[in-house]
């Protein structure tokens, strides 16, 4: 650790597709740091990999946003100003609870998304994939990759495992798009979760009438769930459903598209794929400003005491570029052996939906690349624009051609 206190978190990327270059300075000096958190609070960054994940790992830190501290200004900003006007974490959005709570909403959703069921699910998403390139080909060139290909797949995924009507997409892909955006405000906030509230209200209140074989007719039969804890389980699914994946499948492609010696192996190596995956998960670590816990007792992380209360920041991106843990990490490298990074967290909290996402990108990148051997970006790369004001990295945008 610095002797100097990181004034604030670093946030301005220099080049983007690597996280600041300050982040990869202080990581430099070592894993963790004292850090002034957005409404003036001391707390701690985490920039190495074995600090990051001890931090994941320890259940003396509370994933509760009671007591999180804002470490930029917006949208986490905006989360506190929630709480102090009295907005409660909805019943069943667990990942914002802590176990016993959070091992209840675990454990009646863990066996729906096993590698053996997300298995099952292959020919779908390849039918799903392959209509969506059917589309893509047929309106042709040029297009934009993001609503033409990135968000309709694992969009219509989650929508069918779920039993949310597709045609429905639009009510909650906008609002998500306003929930992860860092500078909404209070107000536009709680109406944009108001309105997927009651939108899953009334979903629920069908499918108790005219049950189906999807996850949410499963959970209502399994009786173990009031409608509001039924309706949080399933905002934070269909929420992290989408958002997550399509951010990785566009940003992904533009990474292939700007790294031609990459993008090579990804064509040329259809054994390669899954480590692929893995690497770009590695390399591109979308989840970019955190995620934050705060310490519910005194505890030691890498030889620096954490008191009880106060807040913790991981930067995922730079732990998982930590050259301890993986040398050359700034460098992509899709043949690297790339398991163990942190893309979708560690211990009690890790990504529930992390072998679907697995296997949607696993299916999607060959496909297009498949299908479109002469895709390109149809602008320079610095006209593609980057989600730096969103929670969730990625592009806005991805104009191609072919």
């Amino acid at each position: 650790m610095s002797d100097l206190t990181v004034p604030a978190l670093p946030t301005v990327r220099e080049r983007p597709l690597d996280p600041p270059d300050e982040v990869a300075r202080l990581r430099q000096q070592g894993g963790v740091h004292r850090m002034t958190y957005a409404d003036g609070h001391v707390g701690w960054l985490v920039t190495g990999y074995s600090a990051a994940r001890a931090v994941l790992a320890d259940s003396r830190f509370s994933n509760r946003p009671e007591n999180m501290h804002p470490p930029i200004p917006g949208r986490f900003a905006a989360g506190k100003e929630l709480r102090e006007r009295g907005f409660q974490t909805p019943p069943g959005f667990f990942l914002r609870t802590d176990p016993p709570e959070h091992t209840r909403y675990r454990k009646l959703l863990t066996g729906q998304f096993t590698v053996r069921r997300m298995k099952l699910l292959e020919p779908r998403i390849e039918e799903i994939t392959a209509s969506a390139l059917d589309a893509l080909e047929a309106a042709g060139p040029p297009a934009d990759l993001v609503q033409d290909f990135a968000l309709p797949i694992p969009s219509l995924v989650i929508c069918e495992l779920l039993g949310v009507p597709y045609e429905d997409r639009a009510r909650f892909q906008d609002d998500s798009k306003i929930l992860v955006n860092l500078e909404t405000g209070a107000e536009e906030a709680i109406a944009a979760i108001g309105r997927v509230f009651a939108y899953l209200h009334d979903l629920i209140g069908r499918k108790r009438e005219h049950p189906a074989d999807d996850l949410i007719s499963g959970l209502i039969e399994g009786g173990e769930l009031k409608d509001d804890e039924l309706a949080g389980v399933s905002f934070l699914l269909l929420v992290a459903g989408h958002e997550t994946t399509a951010n990785m499948l566009a940003l992904g492609t533009y990474t292939l598209l700007t790294n031609p010696g990459q993008l090579a192996v990804m064509r040329g190596d259809p054994g390669a794929v899954e480590n692929a995956v893995e690497e770009l998960l590695r390399y591109l670590t979308i989840v970019h400003l955190g995620p934050i816990r705060t310490a519910i007792e005194d505890v030691e992380i890498d030889g620096h005491l954490v008191r009880a209360g106060e807040s913790v920041t991981l930067h995922l991106p730079a732990a998982n570029r930590d050259p301890d843990r993986f040398p050359g990490g700034d460098t992509l490298d899709l043949t690297r052996p790339a398991g163990g990074h942190l893309s979708f967290g560690h211990g009690i909290h890790q990504c529930l939906g992390q072998q679907l996402a697995r296997v949607e990108m696993r299916i999607a990148y060959p496909a297009l690349l498949r299908r479109l051997p002469g895709l390109r970006l149809a602008v320079p790369p610095e006209e593609v624009p980057m989600r730096s004001d969103m929670s969730i990295y990625g592009v806005h945008r991805l104009p191609v051609t072919w």
